[in-house]
């Protein structure tokens, strides 16, 4: 049996916090707001699985009104979810997603986020898809006021 899951995230970019988008720190001023690290990329992923898994979403899982998950690294919870997916017996055949950021460039940072998010998901390269999108100067993206992020994930039963 396959499972698809859909998820999306969004953060406002903010100074005086890191940048994390796929589990890499990327060069720039402002970094995301949020009760974890804010990664939209990640945190968009862990709801695809979870959608597919037809499990709550990141905010049921990891509620930010937890102390346990102040500035958590969204990796950590990633390698969470991606233990249920083992658990349920189910693997990734498959992801694509989208980074929307007016700025900064996303494509140089791709191939490490592709190597950090492959190391968790226990998937190769050519399984995942990750793909740079800017809003075209629109909205509060193309304002530079905030990054989000959309994905999508085809699950296996094994």
């Amino acid at each position: 049996m396959y499972r698809t899951g859909i998820g999306y995230d969004i953060h406002k970019l903010i100074e005086g916090r890191d940048l994390i988008i796929g589990g890499v720190k990327i060069t720039h001023e402002k970094g995301l707001l949020g009760h974890s690290d804010a990664d939209v990329l990640i945190h968009a992923l862990i709801d695809s699985i979870l959608g597919a898994l037809a499990l709550d979403d990141i905010g049921t899982l990891f509620p930010d009104t937890d102390p346990r998950y102040k500035n958590i690294d969204s990796t950590i919870l990633l390698k969470h979810v991606y233990n249920l997916v083992k658990e349920k017996d189910y693997s990734i055949v498959n992801i694509d997603s989208n980074i929307i950021a007016q700025d900064p460039k996303m494509m140089p940072y791709i191939p490490k986020m592709k190597e950090v998010l492959c190391k968790i998901l226990e998937i190769s390269p050519d399984r995942i898809s990750i793909k740079a999108k800017t809003k075209e100067k629109l909205d509060a993206v193309g304002q530079k006021l905030a990054i989000e992020a959309n994905a999508v994930v085809l699950l296996k039963s094994n």
